[in-house]
């Protein structure tokens, strides 16, 4: 006589349990544990280093001899956000259309960033690619659309 599949299997594989007291068996997730708590360490190590200073415009005068990323580039565009929305709003500082002004900007500074990396390459090598960069980045930041200035 045969029997259906998985009838006495239980006495087979866990012959100390009856079928009636059977438990799940599970194994406790060491791997899993572990890559969270590297995650976590290496998180909380980032957050306590020291933010990098913003960059100095000097770095930017020399660049046919010294390259600079157009992160640099970037990150410092991003730096004159308050300039370029007090020469756009033509207010004065700490009014409520600058600072509007400013949030509007900072909400953009990825998007902004990523248009300046897509049609920028990764090198500012001359005083006209930097200008580019930086101009590009500045008008995504804060357009000024309609203001002609020589």
């Amino acid at each position: 006589m045969t029997r259906p599949l998985g009838v006495g299997c239980v006495h087979a594989y866990y012959p100390a349990l009856s079928p009636h007291k059977r438990k799940v068996l599970m194994k406790f997730p060491i791997v899993t544990v572990a890559m969270v708590s590297v995650a976590l360490v290496y998180v909380f190590w980032g957050q306590t280093q020291e933010s990098s200073d913003p960059t100095d415009p000097a770095r930017f005068a020399n660049l046919q001899t010294s390259p600079a990323k157009s992160s640099e580039v970037v990150d410092w565009a991003i730096t004159q956000i308050p300039a370029l929305c007090a020469q756009a709003v033509g207010e004065p500082a700490g009014s409520d259309a600058i600072q509007d002004c400013e949030k509007r900007a900072q909400s953009r500074t990825s998007t902004c960033r990523r248009a300046v990396y897509d049609n920028f390459p990764d090198r500012v090598t001359s005083e006209a690619m930097f200008r580019d960069v930086s101009i590009s980045m500045m008008n995504c930041l804060v357009p000024q659309g309609g203001i002609v200035r020589p």
